[in-house]
């Protein structure tokens, strides 16, 4: 009996654990498409670069996406290019962004 609560206990909790997660990372892929064309003129048009100086986009984590996007925003991560770019990036923009590069 004890063993069952416990289960169920940890079963629910994981589940809550989710719920509360799942919506901070659920950016509209779509709407990052097509806010993408500035991202595009380095990283490549389907996130893909030419240039090794900059990093492919394309199939990157979503939460990773958006957490160097918040911090060139933020000023947690310095770049002389990319710090200008995120700095009008509201939180949405940027997990739109992330939504789209992580699902090419």
């Amino acid at each position: 009996m004890k063993f069952s609560f416990v289960k169920s206990f940890c079963l629910a909790l994981f589940i809550s654990m989710l719920t509360i997660a799942a919506p901070a990372l659920a950016g509209d892929a779509a709407a990052g498409k097509s806010s993408s064309a500035a991202c595009g003129a380095c990283h490549g048009p389907e996130g893909v670069s030419v240039n090794p100086m900059w990093p492919n986009l394309a199939g990157q984590q979503e939460m990773y996406l958006a957490k160097q996007m918040k911090d060139f925003r933020d000023g947690n991560r310095k770049d002389p290019v990319m710090a200008p770019m995120a700095a009008a990036l509201s939180d949405e923009d940027i997990a739109n962004l992330a939504a789209y590069y992580s699902g090419l």
